[in-house]
């Protein structure tokens, strides 16, 4: 931990984007090369600042940097307009941002490191997409539906010690189907494990999987077409799982698999029946179930980030200006799990995004002390009431006579 305690929080948040590599990258492209007042670094911090406190506009952006003097000595800039900052996130490139957020992700990987569930699992990779919905009229380059725009986040994610974390991102426009962005995003290590769901479901690559053994999971399709069942297994009556097969996929004239893949019934929470293909012969199934259940976490990440960060509403109209809001975010998500990890803070996220948002002008042993700060509740809450002592009670009074009592509408048998 960082024992210099004069730095503002904000200071320390931000830290992480002047490391050697991300500068060198900076000089190298010459992006600054003919500015003289907003440089894509201290930019970037405001719309991380932004990001944070879920700023809307670039116009309220403008004002609040004007209006508010820590911000503007964190940043060494009195003041900006909003033309300015819609010209600087339409002209940053988008493949600068992505290699910011790249370091950011090496960092959290050094600082934090990836959890290895077990010596079969080695590392867990959640692949899916999601969609930020936007206006046609506003966006036409973005168009997927007849009346509707949009894009997608393509995303890895990875456990880390305690949470996930985003490991690699692909932004495109909405209509592309997910599948297409699946040799991208796959891992093929052999200590690699890919999760994803039925919008990956591809048989020709799945067979390309099988043949350079790289191990996926993943969930059927309803419509799916089981060509040959090769072999039932038994399936003890005490487990969750249901059925365990051994089959080929696919049909004439389509196509059929080569190789064989795992099937593997079982039911949700709700009771209904999900099923399950893995190329991995050697997990055992209850396990593949609840790797699969894993996958959740990366649904709950892009709950967490639209709910907390500002990816509804964008804050220019341009393809690359719409990319690099996006992509900011992402960098922003990274910065908090740094900054997490620099206080061996082992809570929630959301607390420390909490914090921050309260404490990023004071000093940075302020933020930790209020990060840790214990409960002020004393009380124990409500307390189980002791049914038991209290019948043995009334039966002991009504054995020896004491009833009186018992028969007003005032007494309080607790």
């Amino acid at each position: 931990m960082d024992k210099d305690s004069t730095k503002s929080v904000f200071a320390e948040y931000v830290l992480p984007l002047n490391v050697s590599s991300i500068l060198q990258e900076l000089d190298h492209l010459k992006l600054d090369r003919y500015v003289k007042k907003l440089g894509v670094i201290p930019f970037i911090r405001l719309i991380v600042f932004a990001q944070v406190n879920q700023i809307p506009s670039l116009t309220d952006i403008s004002l609040e940097l004007e209006a508010n003097e820590s911000l503007q000595k964190e940043l060494a800039l009195d003041s900006i307009s909003a033309s300015q900052l819609s010209r600087k996130l339409r002209e940053t490139p988008s493949t600068f941002l992505d290699f910011v957020f790249r370091q950011c992700v090496e960092q959290i990987t050094r600082q934090v490191g990836i959890k290895r569930a077990n010596e079969k699992l080695r590392r867990i990779n959640l692949v899916d997409s999601s969609t930020i919905s936007m206006c046609l009229s506003q966006y036409p380059w973005a168009e997927f539906r007849r009346t509707k725009a949009g894009v997608k986040l393509h995303l890895r994610l990875v456990f880390l010690d305690h949470q996930v974390a985003p490991d690699k991102v692909i932004l495109t426009p909405a209509k592309p189907a997910d599948k297409t962005q699946m040799d991208a995003l796959v891992v093929v290590e052999p200590d690699a494990l890919n999760v994803f769901d039925r919008g990956y479901v591809d048989y020709r690559k799945f067979d390309a999987y099988c043949a350079n053994k790289t191990k996926f999971v993943t969930r059927l399709k309803d419509n799916a077409v089981i060509h040959e069942v090769i072999e039932e297994r038994t399936v003890p009556d005490d487990s969750p799982v249901t059925r365990e097969a051994l089959v080929r996929l696919g049909s004439y004239p389509n196509y059929v698999m080569k190789y064989t893949l795992r099937l593997i019934e079982t039911t949700d929470s709700e009771g209904k029946r999900v099923v399950i293909l893995t190329n991995d012969m050697a997990m055992d199934a209850e396990q593949i179930c609840d790797v699969y259940r894993k996958r959740w976490q990366i649904e709950l990440f892009f709950k967490w980030v639209k709910q907390h960060l500002v990816l509804k509403r964008l804050y220019g109209k341009s393809e690359n200006a719409v990319y690099n809001q996006l992509l900011i975010a992402l960098i922003t998500y990274c910065l908090l799990i740094l900054i997490q990890a620099k206080v061996s803070h082992n809570g929630k996220l959301l607390d420390v995004y909490k914090c921050l948002r309260l404490y990023w002008e004071r000093s940075f042993s302020e933020f930790v002390k209020a990060l840790y700060k214990s409960p002020g509740r004393t009380s124990k809450g409500r307390r189980r009431c002791k049914v038991d002592n209290i019948f043995e009670q009334t039966v002991r009074q009504y054995i020896d006579g004491e009833t009186e009592h018992l028969e007003t509408v005032t007494y309080d048998l607790i």
